[in-house]
Order: structure tokens, then C-alpha cells, then sequence
């Protein structure tokens, strides 16, 4: 591709406006939002009305307008990028944390079944609270094999399959409707990590069948970082699965002060403290920009924008370890290089955001709502003039940094 093809693909592209809704730092290719999704400008007009007026001027008064029912309004807003109806998504604490509890109560849902079965190479966070979460279960374990040996394992033991939709390193994805399918028949409920997946291709979890998932929002979703994350529950599972974190958000009746915990009905157990209004904040402010977006336009110009890297790469004779068939992959492309880390950080002293993923894995994000074509077009030539150069060797990008 030419830089003038590159230009004519961002003068007909239907997502070309949301680009001014993100404040993105003159100079720089912003290729990490896969990671931490880029500041929306509207973000800090509403964190400072969440401090000056909410907190500042209404206080307390602020948990009856609007606040407390914050989770579930902004799960509604996540709903339709996943989905699911509005009544089967919250928000609120991590990630890590939503799994821990899905992973619990899918497993105490079944004691005849102790299993959790897994993907050797998931993110290590999933396979880190697996582990914990088998250890708070008697009898319970933790099943890790490898990608190709997954439906094999599936057994008549089984309690749950937990899958990463989109793999976090090369961008693979699992056929959700099928992998579904697979759990069930297997007899064990499905749950998806979505935090790949969400806001960079179109998700159907009801369509699939799914029984749980949790997500992250600071990725696509630009929720900020550290922003709640969203735990999804299946309507025909909300009354028979309780959280294992009992907090005082998820009893039926907070304010009554009852010593025994009685679970909220719907979505609403799954909460666990005390919402982040700030955080949170942020999120809702973020998701608005979502409203009106057409995921298969998203996952369209993603599909644009992998090409053109991917063209630079095999210019290079660089190995691609993402698929090459959008419909089998994410939102990013991975190349993998002896010294990859050394050519990331050459590419973000240019100006290049992208990051780096033990051992060998240079990783760039495609952000179809704040990248061009040109923005794409541009980092690709970046690449092959530090690799042909060979810039990378300079000795200062070989320096670990505690983030990579």
C-alpha cells in the first residue's frame, strides 16, 4: 500500500470522526491501546465535575443521585458490546477479581465435577486466580494443557472451561459458538475472558450460549487505567450462582444492617464494596462514545489496518504469529524477532507506541477508533527503517524498564 491508498481509505472511512474524541499526544502513533485505551477529551470534564460538584459540593448526597446505581447502569451501557441483554452485566472491582468469583461459583454450582480446565499460555492473571480459586473449593483443580489439546480434555470432570477470547500475545481467537458448544456437551459451563475482545470484534455471548464472562475496560473500551471491569452472568444462571465475596453491595438489602448476608437478586450479588465514583466516573464517560458505533465497522477497518503491518512485516521477513484470517484473530498483530524488545523501544523513542511480551513478541495494537490508515501506514515504514538500519542495536534500547 502507497501512502496516497493509505490517505483515500481514511477519506471513506465511516469511523474517521471519532478520531477528534480522543486526546492524542502531537508526534505520536499510538499503538499500545490494547493495553490502555487512549484519554476520550470528554474524560476529565466529567472526573472534575465527579470531584468539584458530586463529591465536593453534593457529598454523601451524591449516592442517592446517581452513584449507587452506577454498576448496573454502566453494565447496561457494556451490554450491547457483548452481547448480552442490559440486566446480565455489571461493573465493578478487577478483572482478576470478577473471575475469582465466577471460578468459585461455577465450581461449587456442580461438586460432582472438580475440574477447571484451561490454556497453557493464557494471560497469567486467568491462570494465577484459577489456581486460587481451586484451592478455596475441596477437591477442586486446575486442568492446563495446551491449545490443541483442549477438547480432548474435556471431560465427564469438568466444572468449567475458561477460555481468553482473544489470546493476549498473538491475537488468536477461539470460535466462541463452537468452543461453547463444546463445554456444554462436555456437561461444563463455559467462561469467557473477553478483555481482548471487547471493543475490537463484534461478541455474541447469548448467541453462543454462554454462561459467564468478565472483561477489562481500560483496553478498547478507554476506560482509563485501572477502570471497573464487567462480569456477565446468563439470565437462567443469575438466581442459581452466588458470589463467593459476600460484600455488603451484594446483599439484598444493604441498608438494613442485617448481620446474615442475604444475596441481591439478578446481577446485583456480584457486587462486592463500595463502587470507585471516580474510576467508574471515567468509564461511563468513555462508553458514551460507544453508542452509536457498528462493531462490524470496527472489525472491518482493524482488518484494513492489520494488513498494511502485516505487509511491512513480511517486507522485512519478519514472523507474524497472528492469524492472518480476521475472523480467526483480535484487535493486534504480533511479530515475533530475537531482539524484539529492542526494536519496540527503538519504535517508541520514534514516536511508535507499541509494547514488548516475553520472550520474543514485538506486539501492536490497531485502535480503529483513533487510528488512520496513515497512522498505520507511517509506524510500518518506521519498522523496516530501524530493522534495515539496524538502529535497534543502539545499546540503550536494551534496557528493561519495570513495564514493557
Amino acid at each position: 500500500m502507497t501512502l496516497d491508498e493509505a490517505r483515500a481509505l481514511d477519506a471513506a472511512d465511516p469511523l474517521a470522526a471519532y478520531r477528534a474524541q480522543f486526546a492524542l499526544p502531537e508526534g505520536v502513533i499510538y499503538l499500545d491501546g490494547n493495553s490502555l485505551g487512549a484519554l476520550p477529551k470528554a474524560t476529565p470534564a466529567a472526573l472534575a465535575d465527579v470531584a468539584t460538584r458530586q463529591w465536593g459540593d453534593r457529598l454523601i448526597r451524591s449516592w442517592n443521585e446517581g452513584w449507587i446505581d452506577a454498576p448496573q447502569r454502566i453494565g447496561a451501557k457494556i451490554a450491547p458490546l457483548i452481547g448480552a441483554a442490559a440486566d446480565e452485566v455489571i461493573i465493578g472491582d478487577t478483572t482478576s477479581t470478577h473471575l475469582f468469583k465466577a471460578l468459585v461459583a461455577a465450581l461449587r454450582a456442580n461438586p460432582d465435577r472438580h475440574t477447571v480446565l484451561s490454556e497453557a499460555g493464557n494471560f497469567p492473571t486467568d491462570l494465577h486466580i484459577a489456581e486460587g480459586a481451586v484451592a478455596c473449593v475441596p477437591g477442586a483443580r486446575l486442568k492446563v494443557v495446551a491449545r490443541a489439546d483442549l477438547a480432548e480434555a474435556l471431560d465427564e470432570d469438568t466444572a468449567v472451561l475458561l477460555l481468553t477470547h482473544v489470546h493476549y500475545k498473538t491475537g488468536e481467537r477461539f470460535d466462541m459458538t463452537a468452543w461453547t458448544a463444546r463445554a456444554h456437551d462436555a456437561g461444563a459451563l463455559m467462561l469467557w475472558d473477553l478483555s481482548h475482545s471487547v471493543g475490537a470484534v463484534p461478541i455474541d455471548l447469548n448467541g453462543a450460549d454462554a454462561d459467564l464472562a468478565v472483561g477489562c475496560t481500560y483496553k478498547y473500551l478507554n476506560g482509563g487505567p485501572g477502570a471497573p471491569a464487567f462480569i456477565y452472568v446468563a439470565t437462567r444462571w443469575q438466581d442459581r450462582l452466588a458470589s463467593p465475596l459476600s460484600g455488603w453491595m451484594g446483599h439484598a438489602a444493604p441498608f438494613a444492617f442485617e448481620d446474615a448476608y442475604r444475596p441481591a437478586p439478578g446481577m446485583k450479588r456480584w457486587l462486592a464494596g463500595t463502587p470507585a465514583m471516580l474510576s467508574t466516573a471515567a468509564l461511563e464517560t468513555a462508553l458514551d462514545l460507544w453508542a452509536d458505533i457498528d462493531q462490524h465497522a470496527v472489525a472491518a477497518k482493524s482488518a484494513r489496518l492489520f494488513d498494511i503491518l502485516a505487509a511491512a512485516g513480511d517486507a522485512l521477513g519478519l514472523d507474524c504469529v497472528s492469524p492472518r484470517d480476521p475472523a480467526q484473530r483480535g484487535s493486534h498483530i504480533s511479530f515475533r524477532h530475537p531482539h524484539a524488545h529492542a526494536i519496540t523501544q527503538a519504535l517508541i523513542a520514534h514516536g511508535v507506541i507499541g509494547d514488548f511480551r516475553d520472550p520474543d513478541i514485538l506486539r501492536l495494537g490497531l485502535t480503529p477508533l483513533y487510528l488512520s490508515h496513515e497512522d498505520v501506514w507511517c509506524a510500518g515504514e518506521m519498522l523496516k527503517k530501524i530493522v534495515e538500519t539496524g538502529e535497534w542495536q543502539n545499546p540503550q534500547y536494551s534496557e528493561r524498564l519495570a513495564v514493557t
